[in-house]
């Protein structure tokens, strides 16, 4: 399984403050069925990070234009395949 950071830039903090509940919620089936590694608001309140377990960048790329603060323009996404060093 390979990981994809998906880097949410906070674009409109209006709209993504009234997202925010179905944002986590969207987030939290895919934490409960094991396809996320790690997720996260950024300190500076910029936005967020959510790391993706996926079989294929266009499997973690669905996942995270899915995300309603995607779909609904609250966020930019950049998705990045990602490697820890940690193993």
């Amino acid at each position: 399984m390979v990981l994809y950071a998906a880097i949410l830039e906070t674009i409109d903090p209006k709209k993504d403050a009234e997202l925010l509940t179905v944002h986590k919620a969207y987030l939290q089936k895919y934490i409960d069925d094991g396809r996320i590694f790690a997720k996260g608001p950024f300190t500076d309140h910029s936005g967020g990070l959510v790391i993706y377990k996926a079989s294929s960048f266009e499997e973690a790329m669905e996942l995270a234009e899915n995300d309603p603060a995607v779909l609904h323009k609250s966020r930019r996404l950049t998705l990045k395949e990602w490697r820890s060093n940690i193993e």
